[in-house]
């Protein structure tokens, strides 16, 4: 009998070591015939082989057969990695803006108390050198490589302050700069809603939002609404932390599984909740992945939340980041990830709101006042002549400040075209490739002149459009990061129907 049960397993067992022997051989194969491969250039190539570049689209391209996530990270590359995983960095803290090689460097969005904040550095301040070397002829990237190093080192600057244009030397140390995954709470006009835009997943949000949530109660909150709209993911283990704020300790949160993943692994709860009655809402839109996704599936499975806005992106995939030689990095996919009810987001290609919210949607040309950095740029002419402005709840572009805009943006090269002309251009160079376009011509051009509109008449007729966006990039220019959330919530139509579906 024992040896019948040896040869059943044997039986059972011959197909899964058959593949494993047939993968290794396959792997053998192609690592010998890429080695002769780079002998042989290397021996009778008639320029010398730029290995560098050839081994990095090598392997870039090896990658790109398998899931987008799957990549390479070589050590100097190290600062981006940890800038994803972790939104943190060594540097001054400020987002700096060079608007040409043969220009200064301006800063941009100073912090909230980061090391440039406090030393004074504001919003359209010109960066003339950074340790004696001028930033003219530095791109941006070159540019923002100087100012970032080890935390506790020093950098000098050369410094034009915006508006006196006083010239002044500035030495600063750097610090760990820390991107906050909570940009923003509070209680919404109602009095009785809570309000939290979390934006990313990095070490210490779920005990951050647990303190936010109780804080939020304490001013009488009797529902919260968690803003995860944009949300991109990170850690599951902080996505696991948050879910243990609202529901029982114990409870699963969400499983992984993968053919090289022994069994399948769970993650739960490992803290009592902090409120597992008070009413709970989760906004999501196409840009909620990752652990976004992980929260709003077992929220969601459990009934816990009423999940509002649009379908999610649906990543359903869990990467782990593995060393390599030279310190390099390697982030993997190892699993497809389950919600507690067992559905795979990665094969629903998305998680499905309770309620659909109508999307916000806005016109070609304000897209291309952004894109183009147009809004952007007049913010830079606006802080030169305004030293302070009212505080946010109270701050409203004049009409004659947009009249400024208007004359500021008619300057710009931007792309100003309706969606309609747009498509009406690709249809009319489509007619003409097939030799269609003189037997229409007449009707054509009478639906080209209808379409046609100046850009100042555009730019006015988008003017409801198009205020919001300047209102938050000045603002979060005097008041940071925050006040540009809370402006945004002016003008939220889809937090605005979610309180009415809430009620």
């Amino acid at each position: 009998m024992m040896k019948r049960k040896l040869l059943i397993l044997a039986v059972l067992l011959l197909p899964v070591l058959a593949s494993a022997q047939s993968q290794s051989f396959k792997i053998g194969k192609w690592t010998e015939i890429r080695n002769s491969i780079v002998k042989e250039l290397n021996r009778s190539y008639v320029d010398t082989l730029p290995v560098d570049r050839m081994e990095r689209a090598a392997v870039d391209a090896m990658l790109s057969q398998l899931d987008p996530y799957t990549v390479y990270i070589p050590v100097e590359e190290d600062e981006d990695l940890q800038m994803m995983v972790s939104k943190s960095y060594g540097g001054i803290g400020a987002v700096i803006y060079k608007p040409d090689i043969d220009d200064y460097v301006y800063i941009n969005e100073p912090y909230e108390g980061s090391p440039a904040a406090l030393a004074g550095l504001q919003c359209g301040d010109r960066i003339v050198s950074v340790d004696g070397q001028s930033t003219i002829g530095l791109n941006a990237g070159e540019s923002s490589s100087k100012m970032k190093g080890a935390p506790g080192t020093q950098v000098k600057f050369h410094i034009i302050k915006v508006r006196s244009g006083q010239e002044t030397d500035i030495t600063i140390t750097r610090e760990r700069i820390h991107l906050p995954d909570i940009q923003y709470s509070g209680i919404l006009p109602d009095g009785t809603t809570g309000y939290i835009l979390q934006t990313g997943f990095t070490d210490g949000v779920g005990e951050e939002l647990r303190r936010t949530v109780a804080d939020l109660k304490a001013k009488g909150a009797k529902r919260i609404i968690l803003d995860l709209r944009g949300n991109g993911g990170g850690l599951l283990s902080e996505a696991v932390n948050i879910v243990s704020v609202f529901v029982p300790k114990g409870s699963l949160v969400v499983s992984q599984r993968g053919i090289r993943v022994s069994g399948t692994m769970e993650s739960r709860t490992e803290r009592e909740p902090l409120d597992t009655e008070i009413p709970l809402a989760v906004l999501v839109d196409s840009g909620s992945a990752s652990a976004s996704e992980i929260v709003t599936g077992a929220l969601q499975d459990y009934g816990r939340a009423t999940i509002l806005g649009r379908r999610t992106y649906g990543k359903g995939l869990v990467q782990s980041i593995r060393p390599l030689p030279h310190d390099g990095k390697m982030k993997v996919t190892i699993a497809k990830y389950y919600t507690p009810l067992g559905r795979c987001v990665q094969d629903l290609k998305g998680l499905t709101p309770d309620v659909e919210l109508a999307p916000m949607e806005y016109s070609r040309l304000t897209y291309s006042l952004v894109v183009y950095g147009v809004i952007e740029n007049y913010m830079l002419e606006y802080v030169k002549t305004h030293e302070s402005i009212p505080a946010v709840e109270d701050f409203h572009l004049s009409d004659s400040e947009y009249e400024e805009f208007i004359k500021f943006a008619l300057t710009k090269e931007f792309d100003y075209r309706s969606s309609a002309k747009t498509y009406f251009d690709r249809m009319r160079e489509e007619l003409r490739r097939d030799k269609l376009e003189d037997s229409m011509k007449e009707s054509l051009d009478a639906m080209e002149k209808a379409l046609n509109m100046e850009k100042e008449e555009f730019l006015r007729l988008k003017k409801d459009e198009i205020v919001p966006f300047i209102e938050e990039e000045i603002v979060c220019r005097y008041y940071y990061q925050k006040a540009a959330a809370q402006l945004r919530l002016r003008y939220d139509t889809q937090l605005d129907e979610a309180l009415e579906k809430l009620q």
